[in-house]
C-alpha cells in the first residue's frame, strides 16, 4: 500500500499507511471480514464501475449470512467508491471492499458492533493482470471446497479462502496456474478465486449454486453466453467431466473469461470456438460497444 494512494475509511479519506487494524483485531486473527473486489473502467463518460450494484447486494447478503451488522448500506458504499476513485484518479483498476470489526479483540468471538468499512481503488499493473486472457494451466486440487454445512461457503468472507490458498500453492507446486477444487462430496466446485466453466457439444456448463460462490463474474458469463447465442445451462458434474471437457475456461473479476490450455496432462484448445465467442462479447462489453450490457456498468 502506498502512501500517495487515498483509501476511504469509515467516512473519510486517509493515506494508505494509515489504513492500518490491529493485529489482535477481530476481522484478522479471527479471519472474519468479508469484502468484494469489482473493476473500474474508462468509459466515455468517464469511471465506469463494473456490476457494483451486484457486487454490494452480495456483500449485505455475506454479512446477513454470518449475521453482522453493516454501518454502512449499498448507497453510502456506492458513493464511497465514487469518492475513492475519483480522489485517486486511478483509470483501469480493481476496487476492493473491505468490512471488517477493526478493534481489538483478544478472546471476544462474537462482537456487539457494526462492521467497519474500507474502500481501495488499485491502478491495473503490478500484481494486477486484468483482462489479460492467455491461456492458464490448471489442475485438479486433493483439497476440497468447504462443506456448506460447516461455514457459509456464499458468503465472501476472508476465512474462507484458506482452502482456496492450500489449492492455489499445490497448483503452483506441481507447475500449473491455478487448482480447481472439488466439494467434499465428489462434485465440480470451484478455484481458488475463479468460477470454473467446461464446454460440452457446444453447450457451456457450470456447477449449480449451493456448494460455491455465487460469482458475479459467473453471472455475467451466462448472461452474455444467452446474448451470443450459446446454450449454457447450471449442471452438476464430476471432476472426470473436466477430463472430457471440449473447452474450459474460468471467470473471475479480473478475467471475465480465461481459457484453459492444459488440464492435468491434457492440451486443450486455448481459447477454443465457444471460448472465443464469449471473450468477443467480453471484448464488446469493456469497450462500451455492446450496448445489451451498458446495464453492467454504475457510472461515478
Amino acid at each position: 500500500m502506498t502512501t500517495q494512494r487515498l483509501v476511504w475509511m469509515n467516512g473519510q479519506l486517509v493515506s494508505g499507511d494509515r489504513a492500518t487494524v490491529p493485529i489482535l483485531s477481530h476481522g484478522f486473527s479471527r479471519g472474519s471480514a468479508i469484502f468484494e473486489s469489482f473493476g473500474v473502467h474508462d468509459s466515455p463518460q468517464g469511471p465506469a464501475a463494473y456490476r457494483m450494484d451486484e457486487h454490494l447486494k452480495r456483500l449485505r447478503r455475506s454479512a446477513d449470512l454470518l449475521g453482522m451488522e453493516m454501518a454502512y448500506d449499498e448507497a453510502q458504499i456506492a458513493d464511497a467508491v465514487a469518492e475513492t476513485v475519483h480522489a485517486n484518479d486511478i483509470g483501469r483498476g480493481l476496487i476492493k471492499v473491505m468490512a471488517y470489526w477493526g478493534e481489538e479483540a483478544i478472546v471476544q468471538m462474537v462482537p456487539d458492533r457494526p462492521l467497519d468499512v474500507a474502500v481501495f481503488a488499485i491502478p491495473n499493473g503490478g500484481e494486477l493482470h486484468l483482462d489479460d486472457a492467455s491461456a492458464i494451466s490448471a489442475c485438479l486440487s486433493k483439497w476440497r471446497k468447504l462443506h456448506p454445512e460447516t461455514v457459509a461457503v456464499e458468503a465472501k468472507a476472508t476465512g474462507n479462502y484458506l482452502s482456496g490458498y492450500l489449492a492455489r500453492k499445490e497448483a503452483r507446486d506441481r507447475g500449473f496456474d491455478i487448482g480447481i477444487l472439488l466439494s467434499t462430496d465428489g462434485f465440480l466446485a470451484e478455484g481458488s478465486t475463479e468460477s470454473v466453466f467446461l464446454v460440452r457439444d457446444g453447450a457451456v456448463l457450470t456447477p449449480p449454486l449451493g456448494r460455491i460462490l455465487s460469482g458475479i463474474s459467473r453471472m455475467s458469463v451466462l448472461e452474455m453466453a444467452d446474448a451470443a447465442g450459446v446454450p449454457a445451462r447450471e449442471e452438476v458434474l464430476r471432476g472426470e467431466d473436466l477430463f472430457t471437457a471440449d473447452e474450459i475456461f474460468t471467470a473471475h473479476s479480473g478475467v471475465k473469461v480465461h481459457p484453459v490450455d492444459r488440464f492435468e496432462d491434457r492440451d486443450l484448445p486455448a481459447p477454443g470456438p465457444v471460448t472465443a465467442k464469449l471473450l468477443e462479447v467480453v471484448e464488446d462489453t469493456l469497450s462500451f460497444s455492446d450496448d445489451r450490457f451498458r446495464h453492467f456498468f454504475q457510472f461515478l
